[in-house]
């Protein structure tokens, strides 16, 4: 399953830098989006690395999720692909 980082989780005066909004291709409700929470979710670096997250709860109505990753990501990663496993 693949989706894109759409934003990092922030506040008015705040930016969580290692929690990010995903959209999940083919998840367009709440009730899906629940459905994936926990699945692991990797982002590969350039280099080949991977970073992998969690999903750890959805946001909005309209399937989007909040991913949680151990250390943050950079902000060149904002609008690239991960895939949840």
């Amino acid at each position: 399953m693949k989706g894109r980082l759409a934003a990092y989780r922030r506040g008015v005066h705040t930016e969580y830098t290692n929690q990010y909004i995903v959209e999940v291709d083919g998840v367009k409700d709440r009730a899906s989006a629940s459905g994936i929470l926990g699945r692991k979710v990797v982002w590969k670096t350039a280099t080949g690395k991977d970073m992998v997250g969690r999903v750890s709860k959805a946001h909005g109505n309209s399937g989007a999720v909040l991913v949680r990753f151990e250390r943050g990501l950079p902000g060149q990663a904002i609008g690239t692909e991960v895939e949840i496993s």
